[in-house]
């Protein structure tokens, strides 16, 4: 008896490493850029999902000096802080926040039309 192995069954998780990945807070979590009609042929577009580290102002800022837009950060109480822009600025913002290196293409959701 002594020459022989005794192995012990243990669980086997085939997720672990896809959870392993995962274990940073709001790793997959997504920007959403939507589009609101307004009145006419008038439209909101609004960023929602930007980590809270960043400087919504300053993002803000930037945004509206490259598209000539005006726009404003809203506190909502579900969702938080959201960008509004005038305007249809989803491709526009899309691409400056993947420039910047705020967000990774993979991770940003364009919603609308």
């Amino acid at each position: 008896m002594s020459d022989l192995d005794v192995q012990i069954p243990t669980t086997f998780d085939p997720f672990a490493d896809a959870n392993a990945d995962d274990s940073g807070a709001g790793a997959k979590e997504y920007v959403h850029i939507r589009i609101q009609q307004r009145n006419g042929r008038k439209s909101l577009t609004t960023v929602q999902g930007l980590k809270k580290e960043f400087s919504y102002n300053k993002i803000l800022k930037d945004l509206k000096r490259e598209f000539c837009c005006n726009g404003t950060v809203v506190q909502d109480p579900e969702l938080g802080q959201v960008i509004q822009l005038q305007g249809d600025q989803r491709k526009n913002v899309s691409n400056f926040l993947v420039q910047a290196g705020i967000v990774k293409k993979e991770h940003i959701k364009i919603h609308g039309f």
